[in-house]
C-alpha cells in the first residue's frame, strides 16, 4: 500500500498538477480515503437548534390524583411554563430549503433554528410532521440555491455496503463516521411512540446525531439517523436509520400542502409467520405475514384476502412483520395501488389493493359526558381511524374511552378502554353511553375490554 501512495505521489508530482478530487469508484479507492465524499455531502447536512415552552409543576403533594383532596392544594401545584431546549441535525433534501429532521427533534417546537456547515443560519418552519415515523419536514428560505443530497432507492440497499453517518453528535459540531449497513428490516425498535422500519448501522451514532444522513459511497442518502441501542448513553455500534424512500414520501405530501402525514389503511390485523407457524400452513421456511383479522370495510378484503391468507410481498418487496409491510404501503402511498402476492389455501395469488386512509365510518361522534354518573368520560364510536390512531383489533366493536376526568379515575377506568355494555345493556355508539350514564341507579356495571383482555368494573354511588 505504501508503494502503491508513493507511487501515486510521484506521478502527480511528474504531472505537475495536484490530483484531481473525485469520488471513489472502488474498494481500493475508498480504503485510501473518504475525503472527496465527505466534502461534497457534508455541506447538505445541517445543525438544528430547537426550543420549545412546557409545563412543568411547580410543586407536588401527597394529595395528587385525589378527585377530592387536590382542589384544595391548587395553589401548590400550578403549571409554570419552562423552556427546554433540543439539539439534533437535518438534511437539506433540495435547493430551495427542504429540509428533513426526527420529530422528537423539533416537535412542538416553538423556534427552530437551523445551522449550515458555513455557518451560515435560518429559521426554519415545520411543514409535516408525524410522530409515529418520527419525521418532521421542515422550510428555510435562502436567497441563493443550497447544497442538498439526493436520494437513493432503500430498497435496493443491502447488507454489508459501506455507510457514513453524519451528523452534530453532542453539540460538539459536525462529525462523521463510517460503517457498514448490518441490518435491514428491524422492526422491533422504537423512538418515543415512533414505530415503524428501520435501517441498522455500525456507523457511531451518538445523542445528537438524531435527523443526520446516512448516505452511501456515492454520497447519496440512504437513511436518516433516528436513535441507538445503549446501556451508557454512547454509540455501542448498533444505530437505527429511518430509510429514505419513507422520507421521499413525507415530502411529497410536504410539497402537496399535507401537514399530517397520510397513511395507508390496512384494515387488518397480522403476525409474522415463525417456525410452528410455517410448519402447520405447510411451508418450506417461515415467510410472510398471516391475516388474523379482517375489517369489513379493509382494501385487502375488497381485493379477495381472507384471514387465513399469508402477505409474502409488497411491489415485491418481501414482507415479514406487520410494521414491514406497513413501511412498504406508506412509501407507495395514498391513493396509489399496491402489488400483493400472497398464499391462500396453498395457492399463490397476486392481486392490486387501492390504498386508502381510514374512513371515519360511521361518525365517531366524540363526546365529553357533563351530566349523570359518568361525567367527565370522554368517549368516541370506534371506527376504522380510532382502530388505526390507537392501534385497536381491526374487527373491535364498541365505544372508545378517550379521557377520564374526576371521580371516575378511582373506579379504574383508563384511556384506551373499550366499553361494550353498561349495567347489561350493551353499547354500540356514544350516544348510548350518554343516555344510559343518566340513569338513577345507585349500583353500577361497566364491561369492557383491555388490551385484548375483557373487564368489569362495579361500583356504588
Amino acid at each position: 500500500m505504501r508503494l502503491f501512495l508513493a507511487a501515486l505521489c510521484a506521478a502527480s508530482l511528474l504531472a505537475g498538477a495536484a490530483p484531481a478530487q473525485q469520488i471513489p469508484q472502488s474498494q481500493a479507492e475508498i480504503s485510501l480515503s473518504f475525503v472527496p465524499l465527505v466534502k461534497q455531502a457534508a455541506p447538505a447536512v445541517v445543525n438544528i437548534f430547537a426550543n420549545r415552552v412546557v409545563q412543568r409543576q411547580q410543586r407536588a403533594t401527597p394529595f395528587m390524583g385525589n378527585p377530592f383532596f387536590e382542589q384544595f392544594f391548587d395553589d401548590l401545584q400550578q403549571m409554570q411554563p419552562r423552556v427546554q431546549n433540543s439539539l439534533g441535525s437535518g438534511v437539506i433534501l433540495s435547493e430551495d430549503g427542504i429540509v428533513v429532521s426526527n420529530h422528537h427533534v423539533v416537535g412542538m417546537a416553538t423556534e427552530i433554528r437551523v445551522v449550515l456547515k458555513d455557518r451560515r443560519e435560518f429559521d426554519a418552519r415545520v411543514l409535516l410532521a408525524d410522530e409515529q415515523s418520527d419525521i418532521a419536514i421542515l422550510k428555510i428560505d435562502s436567497d441563493e440555491p443550497l447544497p442538498w443530497l439526493p436520494f437513493r432507492d432503500s430498497n435496493e440497499v443491502e447488507v454489508g455496503e459501506l455507510a457514513l453517518a453524519i451528523g452534530n453528535p453532542f453539540g460538539i459540531g459536525q462529525t462523521v463516521s463510517s460503517g457498514i449497513i448490518s441490518g435491514l428490516a428491524r422492526s422491533g425498535v422504537a423512538t418515543g411512540n415512533a414505530r415503524g422500519y428501520f435501517l441498522q448501522t455500525d456507523a457511531a451514532i451518538n445523542p445528537g446525531n438524531s435527523g443526520g444522513a446516512l448516505i452511501d459511497v456515492a454520497g447519496r442518502l440512504i437513511g436518516v439517523n433516528t436513535r441507538i441501542l445503549t446501556r451508557s448513553g454512547g454509540s455501542n455500534g448498533v444505530g437505527f436509520a429511518i430509510p429514505s424512500n419513507l422520507v421521499a414520501q413525507f415530502v411529497k405530501q410536504a410539497r402537496a400542502g399535507e401537514n399530517a402525514f397520510m397513511r395507508p389503511w390496512a384494515g387488518l390485523n397480522g403476525q409474522a409467520v415463525d417456525g410452528s407457524l410455517a410448519e402447520g400452513f405447510g411451508l418450506a421456511v417461515p415467510e410472510g405475514v398471516v391475516v388474523s383479522a379482517l375489517h369489513p370495510d379493509s382494501p385487502f378484503a375488497a381485493a379477495g384476502l381472507q384471514p387465513g391468507d399469508i402477505v409474502l410481498s409488497v411491489d415485491g418487496q418481501p414482507v415479514n412483520a406487520p410494521a414491514e409491510m406497513l413501511h412498504h404501503l406508506s412509501v407507495r402511498g395514498v391513493g396509489e395501488e399496491a402489488e400483493i402476492e400472497y398464499l391462500s389455501d396453498g395457492q399463490l395469488n397476486t392481486t392490486r389493493v387501492a390504498l386508502i386512509e381510514a374512513p371515519d365510518q360511521p361518525p365517531a361522534d366524540p363526546r365529553t359526558l357533563t351530566e349523570g354518573t359518568l361525567a367527565g368520560l370522554s368517549i368516541a364510536t370506534i371506527n376504522p381511524r380510532l382502530i388505526a390512531e390507537y392501534g385497536l383489533p381491526s374487527n373491535l366493536e364498541g365505544v372508545l374511552v378517550t379521557q377520564v376526568r374526576g371521580p371516575l379515575r378511582r373506579v379504574g377506568l383508563r384511556p384506551g378502554n373499550v366499553i361494550t355494555a353498561i349495567n347489561g345493556s350493551p353499547v354500540a355508539v356514544s350516544a348510548d353511553v350518554d343516555t344510559l350514564s343518566r340513569s338513577d341507579d345507585r349500583s353500577w356495571r361497566i364491561d369492557g375490554i383491555q388490551q385484548g383482555r375483557s373487564f368489569t368494573y362495579r361500583f356504588r354511588l
